[in-house]
């Protein structure tokens, strides 16, 4: 009889709810002013894949009301189009828009779509190339370019390590430093393209909410593997604790780097072959030095680099593996929402590496803490480094 009670209780508010949901938009004011107002109309061009003389293109209705796809323009032209699986679209549906059209390659297209109504919702392709198909020649190039983007440099940046030990025991607390404004300057970073992402998606996605959530998400699930491998830090010499930050951070690291991976495959799919191979150039640089962040926390600890030599390259292949996969995913099938998710993810699990990273540096030695002279001196060598290799980003 309890839980009957406890059901109904928990079930009520939520029926009640439901009811006066109803009565609002059968007889309230939303019943009274449907007829009344005209109805909104709203598309979303999700994606253009270019075929030899075909453009297909996915939609999405982000509106609130149907929204029923009557004509196509190609440059100010009108075509012949078909669609799957319907003309009328109801909210948060997607459709296919298929067009037969001689694009000419290396020439931009405008195309547009008409509404019943005569809405037009337009997108521009900035240089008409073949969209890339998962085939043999592209997927090997994709993941050559994961590898020289992420995989490399991270590797090439570990071998510091021997370079990082030979450093003064009083130096080491501004070497962490160092990292955490490596790792700040990233995290920042990833934020700022989450929110340009999050701009760019139909308003009815909510992108703030998937960045809050990823965000979120990462930031729980690191904290709580921090916590649980908290015990395993008292009485030893601190290298449990070295290869926790090490790993944590090559995790961070491997998340933003498939970000990285996400918009340099898209470059090369839309065509934008000089901009995806100065971005492959920039990131080479740039994830050079994610290689000294993982492997500084480690400069003091290890004792021989042969025996924990695994574990170095397992951290290098965890921060630089993910690059791989986000070209594959950026070049093949490039997802809005896939690259602000993961990029919120990456944001989120920098920052609690940073933060665990700083708090066991106080914990350790009160006197070691990021607002010393040589701490701050190294944190800001840190922002300075990420910064300047990002201009060859730019």
């Amino acid at each position: 009889m309890q839980k009957h009670k406890t059901l109904i209780s928990a079930v009520l508010p939520l029926l009640l709810l439901g009811m006066f949901i109803y009565l609002f938009v059968r007889i309230g004011p939303a019943g009274v002013f449907v007829n009344s107002v005209a109805p909104i109309e709203s598309l979303f061009i999700e994606r253009v894949v270019l075929s030899p003389e075909h453009l297909q293109l996915t939609v999405l209705n982000d509106g609130p009301e149907p929204v029923t796809i009557a004509q196509t323009l190609v440059n100010n032209a009108y075509w012949k189009f078909g669609i799957e699986p319907m003309a009328t679209l109801e909210p948060l549906r997607r459709a296919v828009v298929d067009i037969n059209y001689p694009w000419v390659e290396g020439e931009p297209l405008r195309v547009a779509l008409l509404t019943s109504l005569g809405t037009p919702f337009e997108h521009e392709v900035a240089v008409a190339v073949v969209t890339p198909g998962p085939d043999g020649i592209y997927v090997r190039a994709f993941v050559l370019l994961g590898m020289y983007v992420g995989v490399i440099p991270v590797l090439l940046g570990l071998l510091w390590l021997p370079f990082l030990r030979r450093l003064r025991e009083r130096w080491y607390s501004a070497l962490l430093a160092f990292t955490v404004g490596l790792l700040v300057f990233l995290g920042v970073d990833a934020l700022a393209e989450s929110f340009d992402l999050a701009g760019e998606l139909p308003a009815v996605l909510n992108g703030i909410g998937i960045l809050v959530i990823g965000f979120a998400l990462s930031t729980l699930a690191l904290a709580t593997v921090s916590y649980k491998t908290e015990h395993l830090r008292i009485g030893r010499d601190g290298h449990t604790q070295a290869l926790t930050w090490g790993y944590l951070i090559a995790l961070g690291i491997g998340i933003h780097n498939l970000g990285e991976g996400l918009a340099i495959g898209s470059a090369y799919a839309l065509g934008e072959v000089a901009l995806g191979s100065a971005l492959v150039i920039g990131f080479m640089a740039h994830n050079l030095t994610e290689g000294v962040a993982i492997v500084a926390p480690l400069a003091r600890t290890i004792q021989n680099i042969k025996s924990s030599f695994h574990h170095i390259v397992l951290m290098g292949l965890a921060a630089g593996m993910p690059t791989i996969a986000g070209t594959l995913i950026g070049g093949f099938a490039y997802s809005t929402i896939l690259s602000l998710f993961f990029l919120a993810i990456g944001a989120g699990a920098i920052f609690e590496v940073s933060f665990d990273i700083l708090r066991g540096m106080k914990g350790e030695h009160r006197w070691l803490t990021l607002f010393s002279l040589q701490n701050m001196c190294g944190f800001l060598l840190g922002l300075l480094v990420i910064y300047v290799t990002g201009l060859l980003v730019a």
